[in-house]
């Protein structure tokens, strides 16, 4: 079998892996559940998993392979790791912010950056903002930072009106 992705993001669930993954494929287009694994009896002893129950589900989301573990309670997601939603339109940040966001946190967040339902975080952001960010023009990039630090979604307008200021 030849190796399609090299580097697969591998996500720790409680006992959500499954529902997890359904909700992701139901967000992202170019999105499917592709294998379930299951836990056997085998290794109780150790994983304490009933025979039957999910252990790990590969899923893709716009293409991009993902693995989802049912590994317990040990581990808990935090903002040290985020998944970046480049998108195109404001329409598409409206879209994503508001599925990623139903049932998750907002509230502690900025800059785009919110928590799902699952505590994942997610950053959704206009695909020109590092180019916003980044430009040869310190006035420029200070004004869209300005605006940015005061949003918690994002606004591309008011990210764009920012830039283009005299």
């Amino acid at each position: 079998m030849a190796i399609v992705q090299k580097i697969v993001p591998f996500l720790w669930f409680d006992s959500q892996a499954e529902d997890a993954a359904r909700f992701y494929v139901s967000v992202f287009d170019d999105s499917g559940i592709e294998r379930v694994i299951r836990y056997g009896k085998e290794g109780f002893e150790t994983h304490g998993k009933p025979d039957g129950s999910v252990l790990t589900v590969a899923f893709r989301l716009e293409g991009q392979a993902f693995t989802a573990l049912n590994g317990g309670p040990h581990f808990t997601f935090n903002q040290a790791i985020s998944f970046v939603v480049l998108c195109e339109t404001q329409a598409e940040i409206d879209r994503y912010w508001d599925r990623l966001r139903d049932g998750g946190d907002e509230t502690a967040q900025r800059c785009g950056w919110l928590k799902d339902r699952y505590g994942v975080s997610w950053q959704i952001v206009p695909a020109g903002l590092p180019e916003m960010l980044s430009g040869a023009e310190a006035a420029r990039s200070g004004r869209v930072m300005n605006a940015l630090l005061g949003m918690k979604k994002l606004d591309l307008a008011a990210l764009r009106q920012a830039f283009d200021a005299a």
